[in-house]
């Protein structure tokens, strides 16, 4: 199930209302970062967008309908200020073909399973693939075992999750939205990792510059 009912500007939105929003449009303290969350139904990625930016968890809500967008905005110890820019697609199969419209142009991506259910984390697989195939070739991706809170019920051991992601260059986290843990340290991670590529790329472009 999906927390979208709870939130009441939550619009869904088709490839019309795509806007995409890189980093290279913002200035160096005022940062947008186009975020796309994808994975199987019902493994809470809704609940984990709702915790993020309203602070809530619904565990009675509807199930995610194409896809829903919301945005938060995070101060960080530098003052500097990013706004994430969050797709939620929906997991169901029959909206599996319209995914690539919503991360197409998105600088991270939050693959998200259950940690009480192997089919999830073998649909978290299938998404990796895709956006390797398909994704921008510099988007950061993340691997989110959603559900810690449920320990006694685990089937997929988080060193499968780990491994899985370090040998696909992702990193790994685990969270609950039902208890808030490590929600905003997931974003907090994804603009970390995304912010170090992007400086990455500006000292070797800096180098080209010099060499030329």
């Amino acid at each position: 199930m999906g927390c979208a009912s709870s939130v009441p500007d939550r619009t869904t939105r088709g490839p019309s209302g795509l806007n995409p929003v890189s980093e290279g449009a913002s200035d160096a303290k005022n940062l947008k970062v186009k975020l796309v969350l994808l994975g199987d139904s019902g493994v809470g990625k809704s609940c984990i967008v709702l915790r993020f930016v309203r602070g809530q968890f619904d565990p009675t809500s509807k199930v995610t309908v194409g896809a829903s967008f919301l945005s938060q905005t995070i101060a960080l110890q530098d003052s500097t200020t990013v706004k994430f820019e969050i797709w939620d697609t929906a997991g169901q199969e029959r909206y599996a073909a319209l995914a690539p419209l919503y991360y197409r142009g998105a600088a991270v991506a939050v693959i998200v399973y259950d940690i009480t259910s192997p089919e999830s984390f073998t649909k978290a697989q299938y998404w990796v693939k895709e956006l390797q195939k398909h994704g921008s070739p510099d988007i950061v991706m993340a691997l989110v075992g959603n559900k810690a809170d449920l320990q006694d019920r685990r089937e997929v051991p988080a060193e499968e999750g780990i491994e899985y992601a370090e040998k696909n260059g992702m990193f790994y986290i685990e969270t609950s939205a039902k208890t808030a843990d490590n929600i905003n340290q997931l974003f907090e991670v994804c603009h970390g990792r995304k912010e170090k590529d992007r400086k990455k790329m500006m000292m070797g472009n800096n180098f080209l510059k010099e060499m030329m």
